[in-house]
């Protein structure tokens, strides 16, 4: 049963509206285009209790989509239809259902750019406001309601939104508000156009209303939430030739919420970074503080959903599957991190870089707790109705929550055969991380081979060598890929991670793969055992369960 209740009211109401400018519009169908793309993932699931992977009532579990685009001129409308029957597991049971989950129509005037129905928009870093969709993660905050842009002069953005936000087939009870202004002071001032030194400013200001439904009690004391909270925050960025800095600081209010106990401290959260290139070199170098910056738009939501804001993790998202085990979720209610990469090319025709070059990635990011102090000798850290704690802004907490230290090196040895060898050192603190008090911090060591060999101009054999090794958690893990290509059509893979290390039954996730492309199509096929573990995107993470069966992934785009 189609359950998108807003969509299947709003929608109707939105193309009432719309397709009467449709029909009345000159030469409107003639001169149109149309584009779009589709997607589908489904996995028919078998038992298997070596890895945990459980009975599937249903067999086979499926996520699908298509976007639907026309454009004509200045204007554009399209819609997304979506149909999970059912979610596919590591998926919220939430989006059982089909029905249209996304709509809009957005005309350009002038400097104004006016869209109405669902949207995505980001202020700034996106520290109090970013909404976005990330299908791997099965994250979607989608904003349904109206956005104004506005650019009065050259060097000169402004940004308004009202709107509530997607929550699965439905939206939160919160109502969002707020605005955004940015200036390029190169391009507003005549007499700095051709200034080396770019220099450009903004600020943005949110809103949320929520009705404060009920009334919390804890024993015999009473909370009075706020209805409504605000957030702001201030952002500069200069550039100068190879040079770039940049920053952001955000303040909200008052938030009682769930993530954080509801506690009655304001939140802040801040945004360094800054960056060299030249040809052969490039250095990037970040640090940030956040402080109870958890903001939703329902104050009792303690899932992934209703995020108003984003919180960046500096920290490396690694591709290579062992490596990316123990990923980093950001900490909402306080984290300090910080992040250093330095790319350098060896140049040619040298001994290291020989004819080709040699390229070596290094990086490191760690975060820790912030510094945090009982308000009073009565009242305990983050006490249900206080302020919480006090915290010196620029002081390291002790506890650490992760830490990564990792070097690639990329090389080219000849015109079929080139390759890398990457060794990264993780802590990862999986008691603040995966929220289980009790687990030990981790300690793992990966190293990685990954090895191309160009057999003719359409194909190629490409082998990857993993090792995993740690005394905590599932002990040490071993993994091997081999894969076939014929480009640009197809590809054959067979992959096996082993659980060698644990004390228990010695595991083998195999899977065997293969995929054709055609144009803009491509169909995968897949077979084999998925562990359980976490997949994080930015930061942002999904619990994936242990599963056993065949897989299949079709898109296509027009």
């Amino acid at each position: 049963m189609t359950k998108f209740t807003f969509a299947k009211h709003s929608f109707i109401i939105f193309f009432i509206c719309v397709f009467p400018l449709l029909l009345t519009a000159q030469n409107v169908l003639n001169s149109g285009s149309i584009q779009g793309n589709f997607q589908l993932d489904a996995q028919y699931y078998q038992k298997d209790s070596s890895i945990g992977a459980n009975d599937v009532s249903e067999k086979m579990l499926m996520n699908a989509f298509a976007n639907i685009i026309y454009t004509n001129g200045n204007f554009t409308t399209g819609l997304r239809y979506e149909s999970y029957r059912n979610p596919m597991l590591g998926f919220d049971n939430r989006y059982k259902g089909s029905g249209i989950a996304y709509r809009y129509a957005t005309y350009n005037a002038d400097q104004f750019e006016i869209t109405v129905g669902n949207f995505y928009e980001q202020f700034g870093s996106g520290m109090i406001f970013r909404t976005y969709e990330e299908r791997n993660l099965g994250y979607d905050n989608a904003m349904d309601g109206i956005r104004v842009k506005f650019n009065p002069i050259q060097g000169i953005m402004l940004k308004a939104i009202v709107g509530t936000q997607r929550f699965f087939w439905d939206v939160g009870p919160g109502i969002l508000r707020g605005g955004d202004a940015e200036f390029v002071l190169n391009d507003m001032i005549t007499s700095l156009n051709e200034n080396p030194t770019r220099i450009t400013f903004g600020g943005s200001v949110i809103s949320k209303y929520q009705p404060t439904e009920e009334i919390l009690y804890d024993a015999s004391k009473k909370y009075v939430l706020p209805e409504n909270v605000a957030a702001f925050a201030g952002r500069l960025n200069v550039s100068r030739g190879k040079i770039n800095v940049s920053t952001e600081y955000a303040y909200k209010a008052n938030d009682p919420n769930a993530q954080n106990n509801f506690i009655y401290r304001h939140g802040e959260a801040l945004l360094l970074t800054a960056s060299y290139s030249q040809k052969g070199l490039g250095v990037i170098v970040s640090a940030k503080r956040i402080d109870n910056m958890a903001f939703k738009s329902k104050r009792t939501e303690v899932g992934n959903m209703l995020n108003i804001n984003y919180l960046p993790a500096l920290t490396k998202q690694h591709a290579y599957s062992l490596s990316a085990i123990y990923p980093y979720a950001t900490q909402p209610n306080g984290e300090m991190g910080v992040q250093a990469e330095v790319v350098y090319t060896v140049p040619k025709n040298t001994v290291l870089g020989g004819k080709y070059g040699t390229e070596i990635k290094l990086n490191y990011s760690r975060a820790n707790d912030i510094d945090r102090k009982a308000l009073n000798d009565t009242t305990a850290i983050n006490e249900k109705g206080t302020q919480g704690y006090t915290s010196n802004f620029f002081k390291f907490g002790k506890e650490l929550y992760f830490q990564d230290f990792n070097i690639e090196i990329l090389k080219k040895i000849n015109s079929r055969l080139k390759g890398s060898l990457s060794w990264v050192n993780l802590v990862y603190n999986q008691a603040v991380i995966e929220g289980h008090p009790g687990l030990p911090t981790v300690y793992a060591n990966i190293l990685i081979a990954d090895i191309t060999y160009k057999l003719t101009a359409t194909k190629a054999i490409k082998t990857e060598l993993q090792h995993l090794s740690t005394k905590q958690d599932d002990k040490n893990w071993v993994m091997g890929m081999v894969e076939y290509s014929i480009a640009p059509l197809w590809f054959f893979s067979v992959s096996d991670q082993y659980n060698y290390g644990n004390s228990g039954e010695k595991i083998h996730y195999y899977n065997l793969g293969m995929g054709y492309n055609k144009s803009s199509s491509r169909i995968q096929l897949s077979y084999g055992k998925q562990r359980e573990g976490i997949l994080c995107v930015g930061g942002v993470c999904r619990q994936v369960p242990a599963a056993y069966g065949f897989n299949i992934t079709l898109t296509s785009s027009f």
